[in-house]
């Protein structure tokens, strides 16, 4: 009995033995490496080969912060047409790093209704009495030196449609030497919008003032971006 119980306990101490790899390797290599394993179960995979989420916002943002810092915008209101086109010119030549966006305005106009100048006071007085007895009722003599001293005004319209209805309706009255001449009371210009880094703004400011005495530089009205 005492034989058979030792036998027992020496293939239990054999079997501990070569479970714990003491009597040589397991033929699966990774047998031991899961046993020695710790809370396996919650284990939980963050990323595979890329940074977190989070870690990309926080770049992204601060990317965002500095474009949007580094950068300025200057606005140049209602230039002439001639004027822009001179200080772009200058822009692309002196000031490479700095981008302008051009918005055409288009200039006003008006249409003259009125009789070509007379050749002399007397004329005119007496086409001034024709047009009276020819019932016109709005009217009067340009007395202005230049080019149109003597001519007779018949009306200043906003569109040209508004003044060919006025020049048949004196036609129709006997008055034949009657014309129409657009008038540009407003010449076509421009506003400029000006993006580049701030740290060369004030410079390009002090060459604004030089080039263009009479613009007055502002902010822009939407937020600026990074000139690509």
């Amino acid at each position: 009995m005492r034989a058979f119980v030792f036998l027992l306990i020496l293939v239990n101490l054999l079997f501990l033995a070569w479970t714990q790899g003491y009597l040589g390797s397991s033929s699966n290599p990774d047998s031991l490496r899961v046993q020695q394993q710790l809370l396996a179960d919650q284990i939980r995979i963050v990323a595979r080969d890329e940074p977190p989420a989070e870690t990309t916002r926080t770049e992204s943002a601060a990317k965002a912060i500095e474009n949007k810092t580094d950068q300025d915008c200057i606005l140049l209101s209602d230039l002439p047409i001639a004027e822009v086109v001179r200080f772009e010119s200058l822009l692309a030549e002196k000031w490479p790093a700095f981008k302008a966006e051009r918005t055409k305005i288009t200039g006003s106009a008006s249409y003259w209704v009125f009789i070509p100048p007379m050749a002399s006071k007397h004329e005119a007085d007496n086409k001034a009495a024709e047009l009276k007895k020819l019932g016109i009722p709005e009217f009067y003599v340009v007395q202005e030196n230049g080019p149109n001293n003597r001519a007779i005004s018949l009306g200043l319209f906003s569109s040209r449609e508004a003044a060919t209805s006025s020049l048949e309706m004196l036609r129709s009255k006997g008055v034949k030497s009657a014309r129409i001449a657009e008038r540009n009371a407003k010449p076509l210009s421009a506003s400029l919008e000006i993006h580049g880094p701030e740290a060369q703004s004030e410079a390009l400011r002090q060459a604004l003032a030089e080039a263009l005495p009479d613009s007055k530089p502002g902010a822009c009205n939407k937020p600026t971006t990074s000139a690509q």
